[in-house]
């Protein structure tokens, strides 16, 4: 019997988790998933060369292989690997976020206030050297340029975020590398998705970012982030306006 107090229908959530090289910290990020909360658990397993796949397993998790490198790739293979859930959470494999925190991303959904939710590390509690100068600077740039260009104030480009799943056909993600993150929020912007964050905590990531810890790394990411951000802005004859129903369909 459903108490007064519990809403009638819960939602199907499904956890997609892109990983690579994690095996020291994938185990400990699905075992602090709330699991009354997450329908399933699925991690991508991104050309790992050590032991991802078997511990992700041993904690829980259904793996999927994605032997393209690519955080995008990682993404998409686990969204190809989902079973209809009504919404989707994103979350790193390197222990950085805080995945009890899922309950916090799902309520502005689950209460019909957003259709998509990111997980604000610039508005939350950040331990010290979480992120690096670049990131920050990369994110202050990034979200200035959204914020004038499609008019929505997010704060952070943040992995750790929630979306319904028919946000996420409806945007239909193609980004295979680090436009990843970005390309979701602009094309949310640009089609009129409701968009809002909320405060997360942020800590040292276990291991050494395959992005952030190398220059090389830091140059691709900023570069695709910011090219992505002017394709979508200026995709149709220079319009940061939202597409139509057509359009949508095509970009």
């Amino acid at each position: 019997m459903i108490s007064p107090t519990e809403p009638p229908h819960r939602p199907k959530v499904s956890v997609l988790i892109p990983a690579h090289n994690e095996e020291a910290s994938i185990g400990l990020v699905i075992d602090e998933i709330p699991r009354d909360h997450v329908r399933e658990i699925i991690v991508a397993n991104n050309a790992s060369t050590d032991r991802t796949s078997e511990v992700a397993k041993a904690a829980g998790a259904s793996v999927v292989d994605e032997p393209q490198p690519g955080y995008g790739a990682a993404c998409l293979a686990a969204m190809a690997a989902m079973n209809r859930p009504d919404v989707v959470v994103f979350l790193d494999g390197d222990h950085s976020d805080y995945p009890e925190e899922i309950p916090q991303l799902l309520k502005p959904i689950l209460e019909n206030r957003a259709d998509l939710v990111i997980g604000s590390r610039s508005l939350g509690v950040r331990e010290k050297g979480s992120l690096t100068p670049q990131q920050k600077y990369g994110n202050a740039l990034a979200t200035f340029l959204i914020r004038h260009l499609f008019g929505v104030p997010f704060t952070d480009l943040g992995p750790f975020r929630a979306i319904r799943r028919e946000s996420l056909e409806q945007i239909g993600m193609v980004d295979r590398d680090y436009g990843w993150t970005v390309e979701m929020q602009v094309k949310a912007a640009k089609i009129g998705l409701r968009c809002t964050e909320v405060p997360v905590r942020y800590r040292k990531r276990i291991g050494v970012s395959k992005i952030s810890g190398t220059v090389s790394g830091t140059f691709k990411a900023g570069t695709k982030i910011l090219w992505t951000i002017f394709k979508y802005a200026f995709l149709e004859n220079g319009s940061a306006h939202p597409l139509s129903s057509r359009e949508r369909t095509e970009v």
